[in-house]
C-alpha cells in the first residue's frame, strides 16, 4: 500500500482473549460484518527497525456465540431484551504467509481485512508460481491454481483424487485437469503434444469427450472465461473398446457413439506369446497366495520361444499344432502340462502337480472374460493398436468387461505406455494416465503385474514424463507408495469412516467435516505450495457425459486419416469399427 492509499475498514481484529501464534491466531469480527469458511484475510505489524510485518491467511473456522450469557438458557432472555448480551463472532485464521519472513504473532487488537486482488494472490503464493494452471474457481469466485512444476515432474507428479463414488465428481475433474492443462496454455508449445492415456471403467459416459455438452448453460460457460479456458470439448479424441462376444469380425461392443469411430481393440495370439502376456491374466488378488506364480513365467517364456506366426490373422504354431483361439491354446497347454512326457519340457522337474493343475484351473477360468480380447483369427489389415500417438485424448473402454479382463487390458496398455516412454528416451511429450478405482488395480495388500507397473510409474514415471491421476473412493485401501508419492492430493466428498482415516492427515479437522457434506463439483486440493488445502468449485463439463448430451459431431481427424490413407476405406459403409446410435430421449439431468 502506498502512503496516500486509503487505510481499508477493518473487518475484524486479532482476538486478546485468545493466544496468537505465528501460525494461527482468532479475530473477532467487527460488527456488522461477516466471513466465511475460505475467506483469505491479511494483518500488519510493526516492528521496531524491522518495518511491516504482513501475515495472511485463510479463515478456517467460524464461530458464535452469546457474549454475557452464563446458562443456556440465557440465549432465550438475551433474545428477548431481558438480559444484557451481546452477539460476538470469531474467525480462526490459519496462516499461509509472512513477508518479511520473520515469524511473529499478531498484535492483539491489530486490524484485519479480507486481501483482495494481488494480495490476495501473493497471501495463497499464487505471485510466485512461474506456470500457473487453473484448477477450479475459490469460495470468492476467483481462479484458483496450481504449480504445474509440481504436476509435471519438474519438482514432483501425480494426483490422487479420492471420494464416495458416483457423489464426489472425480473422474469429471481429472478431465476438467486435462481440459485446463491442454487449453491454459501453460505448457505452451508442448501442449499440442501431450497426451492422455482415460480408462473407462463405469458406462460409456467417456466416449463423448469430443462433443458439445448442450446442457452447458450460459452461466456455465462463463464460469470457464473466468478461469482464461475456453468452453470447448477436447478437440482430439480416439476411442478402443473390445469386440463383442462371438463377433467373429470384431465389431466394438459399445452401443453408440454418435457420429464417431471406435477402434477394436484385441491382442493376437503371437502378440500374446512374443510380449509375454501370460502374467496379466493372474492379476487376481487370489493369485499372489497362490503357489504357481513361478510357473507362470516359465510358462510365458516357453511361449515366446516356440510360438511361430501363421499368416496374417495372429494365429500361431506351437509344438507343431496351429492355434487359432485362445481357449485352444488353453487346451494345448493343458494337454503339455498333464502329459509326464511333455511336462518336463515346460516346468521344472520340481514343480508340483498340484500347483499345475491350480494353474490350469485358473486360466480355464479365464476363457469366457478373455476369449474376445486375444485371438487369431482377425486380419492383421486395418486393426488399431491400443496407442496414444494418434489422438490427444486415447479412451480405452473397459466397463463391458469382466474384472479379469479389466485387469488384462489395463496392465497390458500401461506396460506398453511405460515401454514406449523408455524408448523413447524423452520425458517430452508428457503422458498423463487417467485410472479410476486406483484400489483395485494398486491394492495396499499383496502383489501382482499391473501394482507393480503402477508403483513404477509412481516412483520413476515424472523421469519419463508419465503423470498418473489416480481416482479412488477410498485412499486408505491404496498402495502407501503411490499415494506418498502424488504431489496433488484431492478430496471430493467422503464417507465418515474413510474421512477419519490417516491417509487424509492433509486435511485439517474442520475440512474433513466439510468433506462429508462436500456438493457434485466441489473438491479440497493440497498442493506443496500451500499448508492450508484450497477448496475448489470446477465448472459444469463442456463435453457430452452421455449419448442425450451429445451436440453436433466433430470432424473427426481419425476419419480423415483414414480415409486418406484408405487403411479401413473412405465411407462409412467400409469401416468395420466404425458405430453409429440414434441419439435416444433423456430427460433426466445428468450427473455432474
Amino acid at each position: 500500500m502506498t502512503d496516500d492509499a486509503p487505510i481499508p475498514t477493518p473487518i475484524a481484529r486479532v482476538l486478546g482473549t485468545q493466544p496468537a501464534s505465528p501460525l494461527t491466531f482468532w479475530a473477532s469480527l467487527v460488527p456488522g460484518n461477516w466471513l466465511q469458511l475460505d475467506d483469505v484475510v491479511i494483518t500488519e505489524r510493526e516492528l521496531p527497525g524491522r518495518g511491516t510485518i504482513s501475515t495472511a491467511g485463510i479463515v478456517t473456522q467460524v464461530q458464535a456465540r452469546h457474549e454475557g450469557a452464563s446458562f443456556e438458557s440465557d440465549v432465550h432472555l438475551i433474545a428477548d431484551g431481558f438480559l444484557p448480551g451481546e452477539v460476538v463472532e470469531s474467525a480462526e485464521i490459519t496462516v499461509t504467509r509472512v513477508e518479511p519472513e520473520i515469524y511473529v504473532p499478531p498484535t492483539p487488537g491489530a486490524a484485519v481485512r479480507r486481501a483482495e486482488a494481488a494480495e490476495r494472490d501473493e497471501a495463497l503464493y499464487f505471485d510466485s508460481m512461474e506456470r500457473k494452471l487453473p484448477i477450479g474457481l475459490g469460495r470468492d469466485g476467483r481462479p484458483v491454481y496450481a504449480n504445474l512444476d509440481f504436476l509435471d515432474g519438474t519438482k514432483g507428479a501425480h494426483i490422487s483424487i479420492s471420494g464416495i463414488s458416483g457423489v464426489a465428481t472425480k473422474t469429471s475433474y481429472a478431465l476438467f485437469l486435462l481440459h485446463s492443462v491442454f487449453t491454459s496454455q501453460v505448457l505452451g508449445a508442448k501442449a499440442v503434444n501431450t497426451k492422455a492415456l482415460v480408462y473407462s471403467v463405469k458406462g460409456e459416459d467417456l466416449l463423448y469427450l469430443d462433443y458439445p455438452n448442450t446442457r452447458l448453460t450460459d452461466d456455465q460457460a462463463a464460469e470457464y472465461a473466468t478461469l482464461g479456458l475456453p468452453a470447448d470439448p477436447f478437440k482430439s479424441v480416439r476411442v478402443f473398446a473390445p469386440p463383442r462376444p462371438g463377433d467373429s469380425a470384431g465389431t466394438p461392443n459399445v452401443t453408440g457413439r454418435v457420429g464417431g469411430e471406435v477402434s477394436s481393440m484385441f491382442w493376437t495370439l503371437y502378440e500374446f506369446c512374443q510380449n509375454e502376456l501370460l502374467p496379466f491374466c493372474f492379476a487376481d488378488p487370489e493369485d499372489d497366495r497362490a503357489q504357481y506364480t513361478l510357473l507362470i513365467g516359465q510358462v510365458a517364456a516357453k511361449l515366446k520361444r516356440e510360438a511361430v506366426p501363421v499368416g496374417d490373422s495372429g494365429a500361431i504354431s506351437i509344438v507343431g499344432q496351429t492355434v487359432r483361439s485362445w481357449s485352444a491354446l488353453i487346451d494345448l497347454l493343458q494337454d503339455q502340462l498333464t502329459d509326464d512326457n511333455t511336462r518336463s519340457n515346460w516346468t521344472p522337474g520340481s514343480t508340483a502337480l498340484g500347483s499345475v493343475n491350480a494353474f490350469l484351473r485358473r486360466l480355464h477360468s479365464a476363457v469366457r472374460p478373455l476369449g474376445p480380447l486375444i485371438r487369431g483369427d482377425l486380419d492383421l489389415r486395418g486393426r488399431q493398436q491400443v496407442g496414444t500417438s494418434q489422438a490427444q485424448v486415447t479412451v480405452v473402454d473397459i466397463h463391458s468387461l469382466a474384472d479379469r479382463a479389466q485387469r488384462f487390458v489395463v496392465g497390458v496398455t500401461l506396460r506398453r505406455q511405460l515401454t514406449d516412454k523408455e524408448a523413447s528416451g524423452s520425458a517430452d511429450p508428457l503422458t498423463f494416465i487417467v485410472l479410476d478405482e486406483l484400489n483395485k488395480y494398486a491394492p495396499r495388500e499383496g502383489s501382482h503385474p499391473i501394482k507393480e507397473i503402477l508403483l513404477d510409474v509412481a516412483e520413476r514415471g515424472r523421469s519419463l514424463g508419465v503423470i498418473l491421476i489416480g481416482a479412488q473412493q477410498t485412499a486408505s485401501e491404496v498402495e502407501r507408495r503411490i499415494v506418498a508419492n502424488c504431489a496433488i492430493r484431492v478430496a471430493g466428498r467422503l464417507d465418515a469412516a474413510e474421512a477419519s482415516r490417516p491417509e487424509y492427515g492433509y486435511l485439517p479437522q474442520t475440512h474433513r467435516q466439510r468433506a462429508l457434506l462436500a456438493k457434485p463439483g466441489s473438491m479440497f486440493v493440497s498442493q506443496p505450495d500451500l499448508p492450508v488445502p484450497l477448496a475448489v468449485e470446477f465448472p459444469f463439463p463442456a463435453w457430452a457425459t452421455r449419448v442425450a448430451e451429445a451436440g453436433t459431431p466433430p470432424v473427426s481427424a481419425l476419419r480423415q486419416a483414414q480415409g486418406s490413407s484408405g487403411a479401413q476405406g473412405s465411407s462409412r459403409s467400409n469401416d468395420p469399427f466404425a458405430r453409429v446410435a440414434p441419439k435416444p430421449a433423456d430427460d433426466n439431468p445428468p450427473p455432474f
